[in-house]
């Protein structure tokens, strides 16, 4: 079976395709749609401002969180300055894929 197509294993770690709202009235995450670049991205939505990179620094922070990983594995690698952003997590892709495809409550 197929897992979402917002992941995408790769040498260093894992690729996560993203469409980030910010100045949201909560920090959350999901659900996953297709975007206008036709590629399926999570949505996560964060209260920070976008201004100061403080909306990517909310994106990696809610994230982190929820999948239990050090801030430190995250760097923005793509639309840094835009909604649709790719993040890379680095570690092992397999453990990586598994923990955050599985759904949290």
């Amino acid at each position: 079976m197929a897992g979402p197509g917002w992941l995408e294993r790769a040498p260093d770690g894992l690729r996560v395709h993203l469409k980030v709202t910010p100045g949201a009235g909560a920090d959350a995450i999901g659900p996953s749609a297709a975007a206008g670049d036709g590629r399926e991205r999570l949505a996560v939505r964060v209260t920070a401002a976008p201004e100061g990179g403080r909306a990517n620094k909310a994106v990696i922070a809610v994230l982190a969180k929820t999948w239990r990983l050090p801030k430190s594995a995250f760097a923005i690698t793509g639309g840094a300055t835009g909604r649709l952003k790719t993040l890379t997590v680095r570690g092992d892709p397999d453990r990586l894929y598994r923990l955050a495809a599985t759904p949290r409550d």
